[in-house]
């Protein structure tokens, strides 16, 4: 099959890689054309740089376009060109809108059990919210957020100890598992047996802000451990020093043998502990601001927190 995927994020760039992969049923789907979002200045100097996908299709040697808007006439022409038989988005990022929507056969690729947490961030969202099991959604693209039929779902337990790379990481291999079958259907000629979403299950997954990495002291301890494993490795959680200084939160672990000696951060003997409206969380990995990574005692011998 002639094939157009379109992503930007890293997941989709490990989905890429498996449906471009030397595997004999992978190779018989790999993409004629990549597109993604253009390069954007990152990290502290602010220099441009490409996409996860960007990176990913040029490894690949696969055609690769960034345009600045996805659903402009040039963008359509492109993708018309390659005659493709199926377009495939996962996580790209933007609304893909007509007269794209209705010229191709659109599956879209999301790391959720629709229809619960469309949207931006459905994996940090899972882990957050305490879910017992997420999984992988094969949906056709329709003019709403993650609204369209389903066709194929995989579901994966979502475990005590999971954090998002240990999450997303089984959710790539099981989604593009999943699209590999979904386009094997579609080349042997049959059809996808699509299902509306019941619309009385909607959850959204809102897109990662600023106060969502924030632990703060005023939730229970046992909320604050689900929000450092839903935002470790890839964006992180901070904490608030009582001087203000934010430092980031890799790993962290409920304390139920420590009562809180206050509310915020201290010290106890060499432990680093958040003292919670309900519970104490235990801060194992910490990282100061310019600083690389540390254990709570490194921190502690160096900062002498009270």
């Amino acid at each position: 099959m002639r094939v157009v995927f379109l992503g930007t994020s890293q997941f989709a760039a490990t989905v890429l890689t498996r449906l471009a992969g030397e595997h004999a049923v992978a190779a018989a789907h790999r993409p004629a054309l990549v597109i993604t979002r253009p390069d954007r200045p990152a990290g502290r100097g602010r220099k441009l740089a490409s996409p996860p996908v960007a990176e990913a299709a040029r490894a690949l040697g696969i055609e690769l376009a960034q345009p600045p808007a996805v659903n402009d006439a040039a963008t359509a022409e492109l993708i018309a060109s390659v005659a493709p038989d199926a377009v495939i988005v996962c996580a790209f990022g933007a609304l893909i809108r007509e007269p794209l929507l209705s010229s191709y056969v659109l599956l879209n690729l999301h790391p959720s059990l629709l229809p619960r947490w469309r949207g931006a961030a459905p994996i940090e969202r899972a882990i957050m919210a305490g879910d017992e099991r997420t999984g992988a959604s094969i949906m056709r693209l329709g003019a709403g957020l993650d609204s369209g039929p389903v066709c194929l779902t995989a579901e994966q337990p979502i475990e005590a100890a999971d954090s998002y790379g240990s999450l997303a990481t089984r959710l790539q291999d099981s989604g593009a598992r999943l699209l590999l079958g979904a386009l094997d259907t579609l080349a042997r000629g049959d059809t996808l047996a699509f299902v509306e979403q019941d619309e009385r299950l909607v959850t959204y997954a809102e897109k990662i802000g600023p106060s969502d990495r924030l632990l703060d002291p005023v939730r229970p301890a046992a909320q604050l451990e689900r929000v450092v494993r839903a935002l470790h490795p890839h964006i992180g959680a901070r904490v608030a020093l009582a001087d203000g200084t934010l430092i980031g939160v890799h790993r962290a672990a409920l304390a139920p043998d420590a009562s809180p000696l206050a509310t915020g951060v201290y010290a106890a003997e060499d432990r680093l502990l958040l003292g919670c409206s309900a519970g104490t969380l235990e801060l194992l990995e910490v990282q100061p601001p310019g600083k690389r990574a540390m254990d709570a005692s490194a921190f502690l011998r160096g900062h002498g927190l009270a």
